[in-house]
């Protein structure tokens, strides 16, 4: 669904910096990939990049096999969700309100609501377990509630493609586990594309399917989550001293600083 070719990024200014080389990756349709590395790597940097809020400085991306900058405002909207790090938390606006904003692209004439819109909000709801509060101001949610509805918003969007900025960054383990729990099972059950910056090896290595790891702003290595989830693997891309444990009567591994 989105080929990336040779694609570098600059920042702005006299001394343009390069943050993004050469980056060369297919992100498979119907999986949910993760992309890691370090603090600065150049993560969130790509996520923009497909996500149309910075343009390649070389280097071409396409999505659906068509350049990324042909496909219309509206046309891309309904092909990709994109929910940043840290949205700014509205202060006056209800649950509902907040999640039909998702709506946006496929609204009637003068911005209306149709009832497929409201049935689709609906949908969104229920499937992120959100229908409870619906009529709650959304600052006043706990922060796993609130990341369950700003998922929410991008599902009423129905858009197929989804791409996170650390998710659950602001979130304790047992609300990272639930929100990548909850994401995964979506892909499955509605045939989302997920592509997500993710920080933490164990939620990586137990939900991704496919890894794209960069350092220093390049690719230096992507593959599957079984051989993401190896010693000599995650030493290579973290360049630190990383230990993995096999559970027993599990599918999953757990890492350890060695």
């Amino acid at each position: 669904m989105f080929d990336l070719k040779n694609v570098s990024f600059q920042s702005d200014g006299k001394n343009p910096k390069t943050l993004l080389g050469d980056i060369t990756v297919s992100f498979p349709t119907g999986e949910f990939s993760a992309i890691v590395g370090h603090n600065g790597s150049g993560k969130s940097t790509l996520l923009k990049l497909l996500a149309r809020k910075n343009k390649p400085a070389s280097g071409q991306i396409t999505l659906d096999a068509t350049v990324l900058g042909d496909h219309s405002t509206r046309d891309f909207a309904r092909k990709v969700a994109y929910l940043p790090q840290n949205p700014i938390t509205p202060t006056h606006l209800s649950v509902r309100e907040l999640i039909a904003f998702g709506r946006y692209p496929w609204r009637g004439a003068f911005g209306r609501y149709r009832a497929e819109d409201h049935e689709k909000i609906d949908q969104a709801m229920m499937l992120t377990h959100v229908t409870g509060f619906a009529d709650r101001f959304v600052a006043s949610l706990s922060g796993g509630e609130r990341q369950r509805v700003w998922l929410a918003m991008l599902l009423a969007q129905d858009a197929p493609v989804l791409l996170l900025d650390e998710p659950t960054s602001a979130l304790d383990v047992g609300h990272q586990r639930d929100i990548l729990q909850l994401i995964a099972s979506l892909k499955s059950e509605i045939g989302l594309t997920v592509i997500a910056v993710l920080h933490d090896i164990d939620m990586v290595g137990r939900f991704a399917d496919h890894i794209l790891a960069l350092r220093g702003g390049q690719t230096c290595w992507q593959g599957t989550a079984g051989d993401f989830m190896q010693t000599k693997t995650l030493r290579d891309i973290f360049q630190t001293e990383i230990g993995v444990i096999r559970l027993p009567d599990s599918p999953h591994s757990v890492s350890y600083i060695a």
